[in-house]
């Protein structure tokens, strides 16, 4: 079973991710924040993580970097979610590495589709 961690501040989101993926089969798991995130990541090694990027302490541009200077965690497929979608940071994103991100509130059919292609691609490699 796929593993997937979720790293998002708002319980309701989270707890609601957790929730779908598991009934799409996933081993989903979720941390409150950053560095909870980091800490999960580093003793699971997770199949594919999802994470928000504005979170109070410890955003998830800090995540990113934390997990990729980890070579326990550097090719984890990283997938931002996020609520904004401007310019700036869709260039950030390119910029930082990250291998896809979901637009909130997303789609549920378009969620799961990134999801699975993100775990196939990592799976090709």
């Amino acid at each position: 079973m796929r593993k997937i961690l979720i790293i998002e501040d708002e319980i309701f989101i989270r707890d609601n991710l957790i929730e779908l993926l598991e009934i799409e089969g996933f081993d989903a798991f979720g941390a409150e924040n950053g560095q909870f995130g980091v800490n999960l990541a580093q003793e699971h090694r997770p199949d594919l993580i999802l994470c928000d990027v504005m979170m109070p302490d410890l955003d998830g541009f800090g995540v990113l970097e934390i997990l990729r200077d980890n070579p326990l965690t550097a090719r984890i497929p990283f997938m931002f979610l996020t609520a904004s979608a401007d310019r700036k940071n869709l260039r950030r994103f390119r910029e930082v590495g990250i291998n896809d991100y979901v637009l909130k509130p997303f789609n549920v059919d378009h969620f799961l589709a990134l999801v699975t292609a993100r775990l196939e691609e990592s799976t090709a490699r």
